[in-house]
Order: structure tokens, then sequence, then C-alpha cells
């Protein structure tokens, strides 16, 4: 069975791996920072979660018309421009007397920028390594967010309390530059993976042609809506506990590194195929307790349970990356990256707008209810895709050239 080390031992792994972690971390002190500052500024829940997990929504808009620069880019200069970017804009969210309004305009511009970042990484991720390394390799990159968000939710609550959160914003701010400079020291300079100029008309033609295969749009909607709902839980964290959600996020974090390492170090690929739907369904299940309106330590237990779910992800990624050739790699992982942003985004808009109507543990609930059947409906479909697929293979005359998905 494959090691992390073997994936460390690939030269240009580490500073990709480096650049990934330090982007995290303050993408996690940037967002606690900005979500207390908006909800002492504002009171309400529906913009906290906003700005936290608003920046995704943008990606709706970058997924349509940005995304096929993600292999028509140079990696180097597209990781480490828009790290950049990011620190300018972290660092001016956190001026004195900056409109709210200003605030969001910021964070939709770092959303368009990012929308390319995910297919870029990962689909340069898919260069670095071999093909049967990649579960490995995206492993180690998911706990490396899990990690930075354990560090970076501590830290940050630390730096509310002792300092405001425009110095969590700035904290952020430095930590993407670092990611910057680490990508463009550190990664050597690629030639982009496709050939021609990135345009809207060339995203919309491949989204099209991505999504036009039953198994691959699928595996999509499995990426990004029970996942996205459950996120749409996380991002009412703060209006919940206002003095304990750096806890909450902190126990998140620990429950999806958890998940991570045991499905890309510890799950043999003949129980791959069966575990992706019952990691998600632990994803939403333990959200169901907050009807309850559960104490400080229920709520603890449910959320570190409910992360371990995220482990799914990683299962359903590398089922895509054997579903398109390489050279669309970076824009079909791209496109599950900016998706599953974006449903995020639409999530934490949704959760807000329940938790202002009712109440953030109401909300929780319903979205948890969601994600359930959403999963349900999606394992329903993988029954169907599968006889439809061992009825074709048994078709007289029918010369079966690929070997037949478990998905």
């Amino acid at each position: 069975m494959p090691r992390y080390r073997d994936v460390f031992r690939v030269p240009e792994f580490t500073p990709l791996f480096l650049s990934g972690s330090a982007q995290s971390a303050a993408q996690t002190l940037a967002g606690l920072g900005l979500a207390t500052l908006v909800y002492r500024a504002t009171g309400s829940p529906l913009l906290s979660a906003l700005a936290m997990f608003g920046p995704a929504l943008a990606q709706l808009v970058g997924a349509t018309t940005l995304l096929s620069a993600a292999d028509r880019l140079p990696p180097r200069a597209a990781l480490s421009g828009v790290a950049l970017l990011f620190a300018a804009g972290t660092a001016a969210q956190a001026l004195p007397g900056l409109p709210v309004a200003a605030a969001f305009a910021l964070l939709f511009l770092q959303g368009l920028a990012g929308s390319v970042t995910g297919g870029v990484r990962y689909g340069l991720l898919n260069e670095i390594l071999p093909r049967d390394r990649f579960l490995l390799g995206r492993s180690v990159l998911n706990m490396s967010v899990g990690v930075c968000q354990i560090a970076g939710f501590a830290t940050g609550g630390v730096l509310l309390a002792l300092l405001s959160p425009r110095g969590a914003l700035l904290a952020g701010a430095a930590l993407y530059l670092a990611g910057a400079l680490l990508a463009y020291r550190g990664l050597s300079a690629r030639a982009p993976r496709a050939a021609g100029r990135p345009s809207p008309g060339e995203t919309w033609r491949t989204n099209a042609l991505l999504w036009s295969s039953p198994a691959r749009r699928r595996i999509y909607l499995a990426l990004w809506v029970p996942n996205g709902l459950i996120v749409g839980c996380e991002s009412l964290f703060v209006p919940y506990a206002p003095e304990r959600a750096g806890l909450l996020f902190v126990c998140a974090a620990v429950g999806m590194l958890a998940g991570d390492t045991a499905v890309g170090r510890f799950v043999p690929p003949s129980w791959r195929a069966r575990l992706a739907a019952p990691l998600q369904c632990l994803l939403a299940a333990p959200y169901l307790v907050f009807v309850l309106r559960p104490g400080l330590v229920l709520a603890v237990v449910a959320i570190t349970v409910s992360a371990v779910g995220y482990g799914a992800s990683l299962l359903y990624q590398e089922r895509l990356t054997a579903l398109v050739p390489d050279e669309l790699s970076g824009h079909a992982l791209g496109l599950h990256a900016s998706g599953m942003l974006a449903l995020q985004g639409l999530s934490a808009a949704v959760a807000g707008g329940l938790a202002q109507l009712a109440s953030p543990a109401a909300a929780m609930t319903m979205l948890a209810v969601a994600s359930l059947a959403v999963t349900a409906a999606l394992s329903v479909q993988g029954s169907r895709l599968r006889r439809a697929e061992q009825r074709k293979s048994a078709e007289p005359g029918t010369v079966n050239l690929v070997p037949r998905s478990r998905w």
C-alpha cells in the first residue's frame, strides 16, 4: 500500500503542498475575522455567513466564464498571481471604516480569481504525481486543509481575543503573501496543459462536454450538493455560538482530517466504491441532533463525527479523474472545485436566511435532512446507471472495451 512519504519524494509536491497550506490557513483566519467583523457591525446571521463563505458564490460566475484558463495558463504564474491578489484584497478589508458593501465587493473579486485556482492546483497535482498516487496526494492536500483550519481557527480565536477582527485579516493577508512566494520559488515553470487562449466560449463548450456524461454528471452532483449543504450548517457556527465558534470550526477540521487520513491511507481499492454514499450519510446525520438545540459538549461531538464524512469527496474525485482525458483534467477538477465552493456559498446564504426566519439550530437540522435526501437520490441513480451499463454490456455483439464502472 502506498505511503505518504512516497508523494513527498516527488520534488514539486512539497512546494505545492506548502503554498496550498499557507493559503488554506490564510482563508481560515481571514474568513473568521471578516465574519466576526460583519456580525458585530450588522448583527445579521445571513451577512455573517456570507462574509465567511460568500466568495464561493462568485465561483458560479467564474466557472462559466474563466474556467478554461485552468489548463491554458502557466501553473506557477497563475498560482502565485492569484495568491498576491488575495493578499491585497484581504489587507484592504482590514482598513478601518471600510463599508460592508465594499468588503463584499472585494470578496466577489477574490471569488472570481479563486475559481481558476482549484483547477490549476489539482490539474498540476495530476501532472506531478502518477495516476495511482493521485488519491494519496489529494488526501495529503485535504489533510493540510484540516490541519491549517485547526491552527487557523485556534489562532484566529486568539487574535480576536487579543487584537481585533482586523488583526486576523492582516494575519491572513500575510499568509496569502507567503503562499505566493512559496509557489513562485518552489514550482518549476511549466507550459500550459492545453493550447489556445482561455475564453468564455471555450469554458462553456468544455463544461457542456463534461456535463454530457451521466456518470460524470452524477459524480459532480455528489461532490457538490450533499457536502455543500453541510457547509451551510457550518456557516451558522458564529450565530449559533458566538463565543465558541472557533472551537466548533476546529472540531469540524479535526473530523475532516481524520476522515481524509482514513480514506486516503487505509481504505483498500475494493472498498472505495461502496463507502462513498455511507460516508456522506455520516456527514449529514449527526446534525439532526441540532433539532434539540444541544449544548456545547453534544454539539462538539456531533460536529466532529460528522466531518469524518468529508472523506467521501476523495473517492468521488478519484473516479472523476478516471473519466476525463488528461488535457482536460485541470478544467474537470476546476469545475468540481468551483461548483463545490459555489454550492457552499449558496448553502451559506440559504442557511443564513433560514436562521433569520427560524433559528440557527433549526436551519442546521433542515439542511442536514436535505443532504440526506440528496445522497439517497444519487445512490438510487447510481444503481440505475450500473444496471443500464450491465444490460448494455450483455447485449449480443457488444464489445466492452472499458471495464464496467462500479460507480
